[in-house]
């Protein structure tokens, strides 16, 4: 396969309402997609977006890297997807999310040559007979603003059928953020609700945290304690804490991942796309995990197209069990760029919205020039 054309797209997309984490507050939705021609003439679609503060890339940094990329792979032949990560590698030292996104768009046109969807292609990958129906994908929602707004939210997503949730922790004092937690637990009762610090808390503060009886429903405990922490921090987390420990910004790729695992210092991880460097080392780490019975969370970042969640969706399907369930982070855009996106039936995503070739989604050109960012037009090469 052989590459003769890439157009890169910066876009700013706003979000039907602020999400406050613990190091920002996200308004707009920073993210790039990438259209890749092959000599044929067929279209494959990659995205990636900034994450200052978990890869270091921001929308600057990303579109440059991808652009370097995209100028660079019409030189190699791409018809080993095992080798990808290896040719991106010669060509560019880091910078995971745009090698994620290269690597998308590039997994989107082998899938369409070889006449399956992606999610066919990284299942079988994973040993699953071809003709073998993945089961549908539990979609998890985050809850953040007011006491009130939370439990109405959640009521209204729980009756269309969510069941999966995610609370925003560590902006607060630790005694509000338990008794937050501990009402949305209780009106959440036998549902798969977690929480996320990005980081945010002392360790002294996560300790209290996970050992209050406020919180013993908890299913998960994201991120409590910062990524540049000592491991032996977070063994005494995981020691110590009754709720399972997952692992988010500290989990990076299989290296970081194998490491973690060593020192027993987590019950399961948060795997993003931009993290792993792309689909295929994801599909590693999630190997990785399940040997060691641990649980896998899938995520988009704070908010991706559904050019992204198609593709962590296909991986999702790939895995088949998420006891973690998977944040499909399209649903908080005020609009998407593809004219079919993703959408939610009752609380799961199903295998059925991407059974056409390849990555199973396409971008409207139109909205995605309505979107771009002024500073950063959109770049051909």
């Amino acid at each position: 396969m052989k590459i003769v054309h890439a157009q890169i797209y910066p876009l700013s997309i706003p979000l039907i309402e602020p999400i406050k984490m613990s190091g920002e507050t996200v308004c707009f939705a920073n993210t790039v997609l990438l259209e890749l021609k092959d000599k044929f003439g067929k279209t494959g679609w990659g995205e990636a977006s900034a994450a200052p503060l978990m890869t270091g890339e921001t929308i600057e940094s990303l579109s440059a890297n991808i652009k370097y990329l995209a100028s660079n792979i019409k030189d190699l032949t791409w018809d080993n997807p095992d080798k990808y990560g290896q040719q991106l590698g010669k060509l560019l030292y880091a910078n995971s999310s745009a090698k994620s996104c290269v690597e998308m768009a590039l997994l989107d046109l082998y899938a369409q040559e070889k006449g399956m969807p992606l999610w066919r292609y990284l299942r079988k990958k994973r040993g699953f007979a071809e003709a073998s129906v993945p089961k549908p994908l539990p979609l998890l929602r985050m809850l953040g603003g007011s006491m009130d707004k939370e439990i109405t939210d959640a009521k209204r997503l729980h009756d269309e059928g969510y069941r999966y949730w995610k609370v925003k922790v560590g902006l607060l004092p630790v005694d509000d953020d338990l008794n937050r937690v501990e009402t949305l637990c209780n009106l959440l009762k036998s549902d798969t609700v977690s929480v996320d610090a990005n980081g945010a808390m002392e360790l002294e503060d996560a300790i209290r945290f996970c050992t209050s009886p406020k919180v013993r429903q908890l299913s998960f405990a994201e991120q409590l304690i910062p990524s540049n922490l000592p491991l032996s921090n977070f063994l005494e987390l995981k020691n110590r804490s009754p709720i399972p420990i997952g692992l988010d910004e500290s989990i990076h790729g299989i290296d970081e991942l194998d490491r973690f695992i060593a020192a027993g210092v987590l019950d399961g991880a948060s795997l993003k796309l931009i993290k792993t460097g792309g689909l295929l080392g994801a599909l590693d780490c999630s190997n990785l995990l399940e040997k060691h019975g641990l649980k896998i969370n899938l995520a988009c970042k704070v908010a991706e197209t559904s050019v992204s969640a198609a593709a962590t969706a296909a991986l999702g399907f790939a895995i088949n069990e998420l006891c973690w369930g998977f944040s499909m982070s399209n649903q908080y855009l005020k609009f998407d760029v593809c004219d079919s996106p993703l959408r939610a039936k009752n609380g799961h995503l199903e295998y059925r919205q991407l059974e056409s070739v390849g990555l199973g989604v396409e971008p409207d050109i139109a909205v995605l020039r309505e979107c771009l960012i002024r500073s950063l037009p959109s770049i051909e090469c």
